[in-house]
């Protein structure tokens, strides 16, 4: 399925009414987006709601396999975003599909994970076993935050005897409320470097879990909203979606300005709020500025020089500044990072 409505193999799209009412499924990621650990992410509520109210339907898509998808629609819901727990996607559903394409149906799987992934594999029909000494067909591997050297070991001696390792996702990092520790990819890592054996992954920046969101409910227009460029907004690219970066979460302006081609979102916003406006899209003005409103970018020399910046107006300027240095690389001119000013939106 690819928009035909917009060039999703170009850089920023322009939008001249509300985003909310382009799409008619929003493909919503979690961490950053919709919540920070347990506090609410300002204007989610406020822009989750309007999507809503213009009809589009919303789908949660976590790389998160330790939470049971009820457990994540009611920490939705306290947060004035109603949330019902079919709404809610998790990699670790995503995990127990995948593993269909690697073993039989009723097959035991050795599962190195939380709550949320053990559920979802025994909910697939598989038998759940805890040791490389139940013979294994697989090896399910998800973040859980009580995960220690003995699981990982298990899985260690499990895919060393030949058997398949499917990771729930590879995300090296997750959000806490203190800041960033390991994630999943890290403890996938030290399993692939003790067995030289590199998993398949069921979660982003694969765009399977889109893939699945959108057969379910049979859409045709459908938009990805998440922060991280590395996951979020690169399985909207490779699976040919219409991808929105909101910068209230890991990934910054800067790094959106930065960003190789496999990475770009179609839309950046400062928040949600912004899903009830328009999103326009910079344009090639005189010597070589790309222009938008009061901002204004260009790169001379390998160096971005940024104009008419104003208080109020940062969005526009991360989106002058992303055309301008989309626009050269493209060109193969490789953009100094040391000139590529950390442009924050005021809250």
């Amino acid at each position: 399925m690819r928009w035909t409505e917009f060039d999703l193999d170009g850089g920023l799209v322009a939008i001249d009414r509300p985003i909310a009412d382009v799409c008619d499924i929003a493909l919503i990621d979690l961490d950053g987006v919709a919540y920070r650990g347990h506090e609410p992410v300002e204007d989610a509520a406020r822009g989750i709601g309007y999507l809503r109210e213009q009809g589009a339907s919303t789908i949660f898509i976590t790389n998160n396999a330790s939470r049971l998808p009820q457990d994540v629609a009611a920490q939705l819901s306290s947060l004035d975003i109603p949330t019902r727990a079919d709404e809610v996607l998790t990699a670790a559903q995503a995990c127990a599909r995948l593993l269909g394409t690697v073993v039989e149906p009723g097959s035991n799987i050795l599962v190195i994970g939380a709550e949320g992934l053990r559920v979802a594999v025994s909910e697939a029909g598989y038998r759940v076993v805890d040791s490389a000494d139940d013979a294994p067909a697989a090896v399910a591997q998800g973040f859980g935050p009580e995960l220690g050297w003995k699981d990982l070991a298990e899985a260690a001696y499990a895919i060393a005897s030949g058997v398949p390792h499917v990771a729930s996702n590879l995300d090296l990092s997750l959000p806490t409320a203190r800041g960033f520790a390991p994630g999943n990819g890290s403890l996938v890592r030290a399993v692939q470097s003790a067995t030289g054996v590199v998993p398949l992954s069921a979660g982003k920046p694969s765009p399977a879990m889109y893939d699945m969101a959108v057969k379910a409910v049979g859409a045709r227009r459908p938009l990805v909203i998440g922060d991280r460029l590395d996951t979020d907004l690169a399985g909207a690219r490779s699976g040919g979606y219409l991808g929105l970066l909101v910068l209230t979460g890991v990934s910054t302006g800067r790094e959106a300005i930065l960003a190789p081609p496999e990475l770009r979102p179609h839309l950046i916003v400062g928040t949600l709020a912004e899903l009830a406006g328009p999103h326009p899209a910079p344009q090639l003005g005189a010597n070589g500025w790309w222009e938008l409103g009061a901002s204004a970018a260009r790169v001379i020399d390998g160096v971005l020089e940024v104009s008419g910046a104003a208080p109020g107006k940062e969005v526009e300027l991360i989106r002058a500044c992303a055309s301008a240095a989309w626009d050269a690389s493209d060109h193969g001119i490789d953009v100094d990072p040391a000139s590529v000013p950390d442009i924050r939106p005021t809250r």
